[in-house]
């Protein structure tokens, strides 16, 4: 039997080697990505870079690109006076390898947004401002609560075409919303998820109660607001013998403020899930994000790389910068 030779042995070591590293090349690296998706935090952040000493309230998200522009309401140019619109940004990051979520937020200049709040200024105040698009009739839509010459809130919209790359649309406005509009404080109107139906607080009997009405399918907004006053109806299973107001809903999810007995202490956020062809009994959000002094306008958002969403609100609770101050917190109403 022949023995192997010198070069047969060597080229069986060539092949082991060759192998070998041929393996460990194609073993799998460990995933760096430890976290796919990110988790709003539940704590409670103050959005200090925006605050000030002054009351700045009543906030509305208005989503563009990766950032998230915003507009809210601010007593701070008339030093605690008169309330007007200004805007701002906040950014969030999430680190998928830690796990470490990043906030922040800046006062801006956004041309179109100038434009827009110096068109919706009036000679009262300005409260409550909500943006939305509207899928009938294809333009952007501002609707906000202002004081009247008689003193009272009525709500006012002003419409543009969509913004597009740096043109600045033309804005018109604002027109009051005669279909809604009472001789009492009418303010904070919102839409639900199909924008077939407006949701707006009202105390034309007596206390703040959330109310709706019903929009035709193919009826565009600004001829919607415009028709005579309709009797609006009181949402169902939401409202006390107190003052409920502030509605905002992202999706089956109501959030709105009440200073009803039984929370934490002055105006409390609440949320009801619409299920089955209503809304549930409201449920208090909490001591996580409640406090013996007042939350106000709490609004959801929504980004689909995050687990949950995330709340914006304003509250004159200690710790802040004075007044009212906006914060920030996670929330995952399936869990509650």
């Amino acid at each position: 039997m022949k023995k192997p030779g010198y070069f047969s042995l060597i080229s069986v070591v060539y092949s082991f080697l060759f192998l070998s590293s041929f393996f460990i090349a194609c073993k799998k690296t460990e995933n760096p990505i430890k976290y796919p998706l990110g988790t709003f935090p539940d704590t409670v952040i103050n959005i200090a870079d925006i605050n000030t000493q002054y009351d700045d309230y009543n906030i509305a998200l208005y989503q563009v690109g990766e950032t998230l522009p915003i507009i809210f309401s601010s007593n701070r140019e008339s030093s605690g006076g008169q309330f007007d619109l200004e805007q701002a940004s906040i950014s969030f990051t999430f680190d998928q390898t830690t796990g470490v979520f990043g906030f922040g937020s800046q006062m801006t200049n956004d041309v179109f947004l100038d434009k827009l709040i110096s068109k919706a200024k009036t000679d009262g105040n300005d409260f409550g401002p909500y943006r939305l698009f509207s899928t009938v009739d294809g333009f952007e839509y501002l609707l906000l609560s202002s004081v009247n010459s008689s003193g009272n809130l009525d709500l006012y919209f002003l419409k543009n075409e969509p913004v597009a790359g740096s043109d600045v649309p033309d804005v018109s406005g604002p027109f009051p919303i005669k279909l809604m509009n009472t001789g009492s404080d009418d303010a904070y109107i919102c839409f639900n998820f199909t924008q077939d139906t407006a949701y707006f607080s009202s105390n034309k009997d007596g206390d703040f109660n959330i109310y709706s009405l019903s929009k035709p399918e193919d009826k565009d907004l600004s001829s919607w607001f415009n028709l005579d006053y309709a009797l609006p109806v009181k949402a169902d299973s939401i409202n006390s013998s107190y003052d409920d107001k502030c509605p905002f809903i992202y999706k089956n999810v109501m959030v709105f403020t009440s200073n009803r007995p039984g929370g934490s202490g002055g105006y409390d956020l609440y949320y009801s899930i619409f299920k089955n062809g209503k809304w549930n009994s409201p449920k208090n959000m909490g001591p996580g994000i409640n406090t013996s002094d007042d939350e106000y306008r709490p609004v959801i958002g929504y980004n689909r790389d995050f687990t949950n969403k995330f709340l914006m609100f304003s509250s004159n609770r200690p710790g802040g910068k004075g007044g009212f101050d906006l914060y920030f917190t996670g929330v995952d109403f399936s869990s509650k």
